[in-house]
């Protein structure tokens, strides 16, 4: 805005036709007015506007005009008398006024400012009216109120609060934490040296500090005496320098701590992990409630009992022929976990297109099969198909024809697992702790590279491990032409992260000469393996090629990856991402919108969905395909409670 210190308006009328006597609107409207002022540092400024730029709140004065007849507008005066005398009307009355301002008032400001005025004429009449009980309780709220005020800030976001108005809010807490340690260093040089004194004064130092940070993460959560106390540490300090300080042993005692501290964060971790591990593979009690439920009902049947076995009987002989019909839709489950079980059909079925087509191949172990066939005896998943097996009736499967079981069966493997004095035990740091699950002895892991043998009348069978969940319906997947490969899966390499050299050792001349170690890595849990060519490519021969090879575990460590990237090397489809999103069991940052978006989630890791180690945000997607209406998982789970 121009500083209007001194001014003068000077109004001229252009245009043809001009003349003294001519002063209607138009005319007053396109009069120039040159407006002349002195600006702060005393210089003249003319500045030239029309009557139309001219705003509203000015007075001007036209001289061209009659005395009588000069529309003087004082619009601020005007809109005031307006407001005070007018209700529904007053846009069309100020019409009337001769104002060339007020007439181009909006008239909604106009309106609104009728509406406040008259509320706050209300309210103070409301205020005059109060009883006098009534102001006196008020009072009394507005004393009590601020008796009880605390000003100790609890909001996580306060205006009040220090750290609004300071950049280090931790300044105050890390002083105190590195006038500990010093504290520390100095004690022990004291002791060392005799100085009694000295120590007890450094070690009550120390006691009071730790006391004052208690749990605080930032200087306004410390105690009110973090200061003075801060304040008798440096005078300690400052003493124990003087008396103490020697530049050669500080630094010694310094670098010990650190070494100390270092050892004990190892420790810690390895702690962590053997813990994290130890969860990981124990049975909860209610899964264990629930297998044993289960398997009473299968043994001790009851007449309820014995109705749904004699349906399944009658459902078995009518089922047998949907078990090797090619043009149906073959799944292949290999588990001891029932309710892991009953959630990866039960979420298959439910958004199958046609449920009916659908064919479960479920495999467990002799301990299990009587609760797994139990389950699926009394909560078929109708229309589809399940059919349980157990392990233990594949004669097949033995050691002489299996090198894995062979392996699995030695005394070596045993000692690697059970011994707490070989290498691979807490001694030998937190990367093997992994291998050290027996998951790793179960037949059960390995199954999978024994497809033709299970289902020798198949031609496809769609793999599927017991801790992922089906989000859409599949069957387009026995659609997708694997190009002559074997394995159609999701790859999983990003940059350089899940690439062959993860997984295998390429120092090792076997590994390095047939292998690439930038080959791309893909997931185990969701895989479509074409039986016919696996027959020709002879999978099952290569892979116990391998791992009769790997025997002292130099090519890789224990699990079913490894070697399966290694069988299927360059007979691997790669299915797009959206059909298999991984890491739910132990990442805490998968995109939520990859998994909304998915075919098929995979809950691999530690932190399984029936564990109470499980991610929180990704649990929903697993519990709500779990049968809560069973009395079996009421009762287990609930007492559990």
């Amino acid at each position: 805005m121009l500083p209007p210190l001194g001014i003068s308006i000077f109004s001229k009328r252009e245009g043809p036709g001009s003349c003294p006597g001519c002063h209607n609107a138009q005319d007053v409207d396109n009069a120039d007015k040159t407006i002349a002022y002195t600006d702060q540092d005393g210089r003249i400024r003319l500045f030239k506007v029309t009557t139309r730029e001219f705003m509203s709140s000015s007075i001007w004065k036209n001289p061209l005009l009659h005395k009588d007849t000069h529309p003087v507008a004082g619009t601020l005066d005007v809109a005031d008398e307006q407001l005070l005398n007018t209700t529904r009307s007053e846009v069309s009355n100020l019409s009337s006024t001769g104002t060339l301002e007020t007439k181009r008032m909006d008239p909604i400001k106009l309106k609104r400012e009728v509406f406040r005025r008259k509320r706050k004429e209300q309210r103070i009449q409301e205020l005059l009216q109060m009883d006098k009980e009534v102001e006196l309780h008020m009072q009394n709220m507005a004393t009590n109120s601020s008796r009880n005020f605390s000003n100790k800030v609890r909001a996580s976001y306060n205006i009040w609060r220090l750290e609004i108005h300071h950049t280090n809010t931790d300044s105050t807490l890390r002083l105190m934490k590195d006038q500990i340690i010093m504290a520390k260093v100095y004690a022990t040089i004291a002791h060392s040296q005799k100085q009694s004194d000295l120590y007890v004064l450094l070690m009550k130092c120390i006691k009071q500090s730790k006391a004052a940070i208690g749990d605080a993460h930032m200087d306004h959560e410390l105690d009110s005496s973090a200061l003075e106390r801060a304040k008798a540490m440096g005078h300690a300090l400052s003493s124990a320098r003087d008396i103490l300080y020697n530049s050669g042993e500080v630094s010694r005692r310094l670098r010990v701590m650190l070494q100390s501290t270092e050892l004990n964060i190892d420790s810690v971790k390895k702690q962590n992990s053997f813990l994290v591990q130890h969860a990981a593979k124990t049975v909860p009690m209610p899964l264990h409630c629930l297998h044993m439920q289960l398997t009473t009902d299968y043994y001790f049947r009851d007449g309820v009992i014995k109705e749904y076995f004699r349906d399944a009987s009658l459902k078995e002989e009518e089922d047998k022929a949907k078990r090797e019909d090619k043009s149906l839709y073959h799944y292949a489950i290999f588990s001891d976990n029932v309710l892991a079980a009953s959630v990866v059909v039960r979420s298959t079925v439910t958004h199958a297109n046609e449920p009916e087509k659908h064919v479960f191949h479920v495999v467990t172990d002799r301990l299990n099969f009587a609760a797994m066939t139990m389950w699926f005896i009394s909560h078929p998943p109708l229309p589809a198909t399940v059919h349980v097996e157990n392990i233990d009736n594949f004669k097949w499967l033995n050691s002489s024809y299996c090198s894995v079981l062979r392996q699995l069966e030695s005394a070596r493997i045993k000692e690697y697992y059970f011994k707490a004095h070989d290498p691979s035990s807490l001694s030998d740091g937190n990367e093997n702790l992994k291998y050290r699950n027996p998951k790793y002895l179960s037949m059960l892991n390995h199954l999978r590279f024994y497809m033709p043998e299970i289902h020798p009348k198949l031609d496809k069978i769609l793999f599927l491990d017991d801790d992922v969940v089906v989000q859409k319906d599949l069957t387009p997947l026995w659609e997708v032409d694997l190009k002559g490969m074997v394995n159609g899966a999701v790859e999983t390499c990003k940059e350089s992260f899940h690439r062959f050299d993860t997984y295998l050792n390429f120092s090792h001349p076997k590994i390095s000469e047939n292998f690439d170690p930038r080959a791309c890595g893909w997931a185990f849990g969701m895989n479509m393996f074409d039986l016919k060519e696996w027959k020709k490519q002879n999978i099952t021969g290569i892979y116990h090629y391998w791992q009769d090879l790997n025997e002292d575990r130099k090519l890789w460590k224990l699990g079913t990856l490894p070697p399966g990237l290694i069988t299927f090397y360059n007979l691997t489809y790669p299915l797009n991402r959206t059909w298999h999103v991984l890491g739910l069991g132990y990442d805490p940052a998968v995109d939520l919108a990859e998994i909304e978006n998915a075919a098929v989630v995979h809950y691999n890791g530690n932190y399984k969905p029936w564990l109470d180690l499980a991610v929180s945000k990704y649990k929903p997607y697993w519990s709500k395909y779990v049968d809560l209406d069973n009395s079996h998982i009421q009762h287990c789970y609930m007492s559990e409670r």
